[in-house]
């Protein structure tokens, strides 16, 4: 899953650790190309299932119809703060897949089963709710840099 980070391979995270810190974190930073050429980067909410990231995504929204055409998309997950040593986070690039019908209703979907039951652990109570306004990218990425500066001090 990682690519070769030809700079910083101290700061970079295993595996493992890429999996912690992906399942553990609420909110990512997608970007992607609009179509007058220019990036536009958004918040979302994201599940990791180990090997793909699943966005869950307004489906009437410019990152929707940005996404569909480009088919590709970076992704970065980080946090920290004031504190250098304590900056963390994934770049994540790769193309992205439409799964299920969109928007999503609730028709029964086996690829969804896994996502929608992580994304209802980790934002709702336990219970994915299907609004018909969302729909599910998945992003298998073929590119992944990390960085974590607590490991500079170790």
């Amino acid at each position: 899953m990682t690519g070769r980070q030809r700079r910083g391979a101290a700061i970079a995270m295993s595996a493992a650790e890429i999996d912690e810190f992906l399942r553990a974190q609420p909110l990512c930073r997608v970007a992607v190309t609009a179509s007058d050429g220019h990036p536009h980067i958004s918040p979302l909410w994201f599940v990791w299932d180990g090997s793909a990231l699943w966005l869950n995504s307004l489906t009437r929204s410019r990152r929707w119809s940005d996404v569909l055409k480009q088919g590709r998309l970076a992704v970065v997950v980080d946090d920290g703060g004031f504190d250098f040593g304590a900056l963390r986070g994934v770049e994540l690039r790769g193309p992205a897949e439409v799964v299920g019908e969109v928007p999503r209703t609730g028709e029964p979907c086996t690829e969804l089963a896994e996502p929608e039951g992580l994304f209802g652990e980790k934002y709702a109570g336990g219970t994915f709710r299907y609004d018909g306004r969302h729909g599910w990218l998945r992003v298998v990425p073929d590119d992944v840099v990390s960085w974590d500066f607590g490991k500079l001090r170790r």
